[in-house]
């Protein structure tokens, strides 16, 4: 079972996302066990205090290293991969979300504010970023990234159905049909209806092939392409 620890200020926000959807079928599976930490309760002054002004000036305020340290200290292991949210960090990605998924335990720390004392750097082993742009806390971003891990989870969602997902394999994933088959007019495509796997399969793939090199070509440069997908794309390029 994976473990996942996330520290936050404002342990509230995750309330709804734990007790909803497959997040909360990992949980109750014990596929994953998901503790958020108020890291307020570790601050060694009277108020409760965790940030304070930053030295040599600016504007907003720091998070001080004492209570976040102190909170990760309770909970590292041998095992653990410590996580800080912040938009200097790697950019998420489906690949990465995978190599997640088969750590034994993450600790994830969610700032706010201005920023951290840069020493609780010190204590993290990878900064990760869900986008160039900033939130006002790394809460939603961590429930980003936790979703993308659990979700890959064996047992969390039907058996291979995550593996023909958008960027799984380096392609965005083909157009999806259920029922009805005409809509306002528009019918399903009929390859999809013919039982012919092998058409069906070769349908999906220039379908992949065709949404990645309209909506994201930057992605098939990263991709290595088959004999069978090269021919594919020179056709699309041609036709196009």
């Amino acid at each position: 079972m994976m473990k996942i620890d996330i520290l936050s200020l404002f342990p509230e926000m995750f309330e709804g996302f734990l007790k909803t959807s497959i997040i909360k079928r990992a949980i109750d599976a014990s596929l994953v066990e998901v503790n958020v930490h108020n890291f307020r309760e570790f601050a060694n002054n009277k108020h409760k205090k965790v940030d304070d002004y930053p030295y040599g000036g600016g504007q907003g305020m720091v998070l001080m290293c004492q209570p976040i340290i102190d909170c990760l200290k309770t909970l590292v292991t041998k095992d653990s991969l410590v996580i800080l949210m912040s938009p200097q960090g790697r950019t998420l990605s489906q690949s990465y979300s995978q190599e997640l998924s088969l750590e034994k335990h993450l600790i994830f720390i969610c700032g706010h504010y201005e920023g951290f004392d840069e020493r609780i750097r010190d204590y993290v082993d990878v900064e990760l970023s869900i986008g160039d742009y900033v939130l006002t806390g790394g809460e939603l971003a961590s429930m980003v990234v936790c979703d993308s891990v659990i979700r890959l989870l064996d047992g969390a969602i039907r058996d291979l159905s995550h593996e023909d997902d958008s960027f799984s394999d380096g392609l965005l994933e083909y157009p999806q049909y259920t029922r009805p088959y005409v809509y306002d007019g528009n019918t399903v495509p009929d390859v999809l209806m013919s039982g012919h796997h092998e058409n069906i399969r070769k349908w999906r793939l220039q379908q992949s092939l065709l949404k990645t090199y309209r909506k994201r070509p930057d992605l098939l440069q990263k991709k290595i392409l088959n004999e069978e997908e090269i021919k594919i794309l020179e056709e699309i390029q041609k036709n196009d």
